[in-house]
Parts: structure tokens; C-alpha cells; sequence
């Protein structure tokens, strides 16, 4: 049996469908940081933050270049009352759960938003 999360044998779509459902069934969204903030990468000329449902995968993307950066846990709260709001004003995209072979599916925060209320009820 691998040790390895089951959403690294999925497409870039059902990583997002099991990520959101994750991220309200555990109230919580991760993301990376440094000392300049939240990680921030650039996919077909968008500019986004990329989000993770658990730590684990979150980790699974801090190599390389990315190895400074540790992992930050936002309460669902938060990501929808502070995060949300600031990134639509800062017109950046979300990349929902990218995996070190995928970069997973670019969305709007309002999109997201959307998604997470209509599944938390």
C-alpha cells in the first residue's frame, strides 16, 4: 500500500472536486509562505496562489525552489472572509491543489468561494 496522498492519482478536476469537499469537511485551506508572503505562481500568463486541501500535499510542493517555504494553515473562515476579498482585488487566480507532476486547475477566487458555500450549505 503506497504512503503517498490518493489525490496524486487523479486529474487536475477531481483534485479540485476532493479538495473543496476536503477543505469544508475539514474547515481549513493551505497554502505556502516565505518571508515575503504566500506563494505565488504563474500559469498561461496568471498570476495565482496555490492552495492545497491537507499539509501533506502542500508539502509535497515545497522542493527546489520552493524549499524555503513552509506550510500555513488558514482557517475556511478566513480564506472566505479575509482571503477571498484580497485576492479579487488583487485580481490573482487560484491554482487548486497542484501536484509536482500537475499544476492542478486555475480558477477565480470568486469561483472557489462559490464552490466551498454551495458545499458547506
Amino acid at each position: 500500500m503506497s504512503s503517498l496522498p490518493p489525490l496524486l492519482d487523479v486529474n487536475a478536476d477531481e483534485r479540485m472536486h476532493a479538495t473543496i469537499n476536503s477543505m469544508v469537511d475539514l474547515k481549513e485551506v493551505w497554502i505556502l509562505k516565505d518571508d515575503d508572503g504566500c506563494v505565488m505562481l504563474t500559469s498561461d500568463d496568471e498570476d495565482g496562489v496555490p492552495i492545497w486541501p491537507d499539509e501533506t500535499l502542500a508539502k509535497l510542493w515545497a522542493t527546489d525552489e520552493w524549499s524555503h517555504c513552509q506550510t500555513m494553515r488558514i482557517t475556511l473562515d478566513d480564506w472566505l472572509g479575509k482571503w477571498t476579498p484580497g485576492l479579487m482585488k488583487d485580481e490573482l487566480m487560484i491554482m487548486v491543489c497542484p501536484v509536482p507532476a500537475e499544476e492542478g486547475e486555475v480558477i477565480t477566487p470568486e469561483y472557489l468561494a462559490e464552490r466551498l458555500l454551495a458545499r458547506k450549505g
